[in-house]
């Protein structure tokens, strides 16, 4: 599938990635994988109010399931921890992708770093409003493999908010 969102999104950058992260970003049709997470959420009742409108997981740790659904131009993403659905929808526009959780839409610019995939925050809209992207600055998320598994880590500070969310874990993905 060489029309692949992330192969889109990242160019030639992609080609460099490990294995298992280009088996998770490349296979077509719905999947589930599963793994463990780790959640820390801020406790600042602004941090609590924004994690609820984007519909972040609870604090906690124990199994995640995530099931991926790639289309020819978009990804709906569901994250399961703890009982809590997490759903998303990425696509791709103006060179960056996209992601609607809740109700906000973050479009990231990604970069490949020493062989993870590298999310920042590039733009921001609440209920269709554009906030500042350096509000976000504090928003950063990775993906990398290692020890044979797929990792992932997601950490956001807000001005003000502190806190928000720091989820990391692994899924088990086989190799193609």
């Amino acid at each position: 599938m060489s029309d692949a969102l992330f192969r889109r999104v990242l160019g030639g950058g992609f080609d460099t990635l490990p294995p298992l992260l280009k088996a998770l970003h490349l296979a077509p049709g719905l999947r589930l994988y599963r793994g463990r997470v780790e959640v820390e959420r801020g406790s600042h009742p602004l941090a609590r109010l924004l994690a609820w409108a984007t519909r972040l997981p609870p604090a906690g740790r124990g199994e995640v399931r995530v099931e991926i659904d790639a289309r020819d131009q978009d990804e709906k993403w569901t994250r399961h921890v703890r009982g809590h659905a997490m759903p998303s929808r990425l696509w791709s526009a103006d060179g960056l992708l996209y992601e609607r959780l809740g109700l906000a839409t973050f479009g990231f610019r990604m970069s490949v770093e020493q062989g993870a995939i590298v999310w920042r925050v590039a733009r921001v809209a609440a209920l269709g409003l554009p906030l500042p992207a350096r509000w976000f600055d504090g928003v950063i998320a990775h993906e990398s493999e290692e020890a044979g598994r797929y990792c992932f880590e997601v950490r956001a500070v807000l001005p003000l908010a502190g806190l928000l969310v720091r989820y990391r874990g692994w899924l088990d993905v086989p190799s193609t």
